[in-house]
């Protein structure tokens, strides 16, 4: 698994802003409680990367995909 915090200070130092929440009203309902949502402005105009998933593995393996198809550069 790719550290998160170098994800994201690897994408905020290339402009691009980085969130990772867990939300406790999902978790308790049992739904995918963690949320990724990357955004590019003012660097980046139209990046867009989210997505809302059960483990932040499971985010991090659909978002760091998309980020470096889009041309960003991420640890390992």
């Amino acid at each position: 698994m790719a550290d998160v915090v170098r994800v994201m200070e690897a994408l905020a130092e290339q402009g691009v802003t980085v969130l990772f929440k867990a939300d406790a009203e999902r978790m308790r309902d049992g739904a995918g409680p963690w949320t990724f949502v990357a955004s590019g402005a003012p660097f980046h105009d139209a990046l867009l990367v989210r997505t809302d998933a059960a483990s932040v593995e499971a985010c991090l393996d659909i978002c760091l995909p998309q980020l470096r198809k889009r041309g960003l550069v991420l640890p390992e």
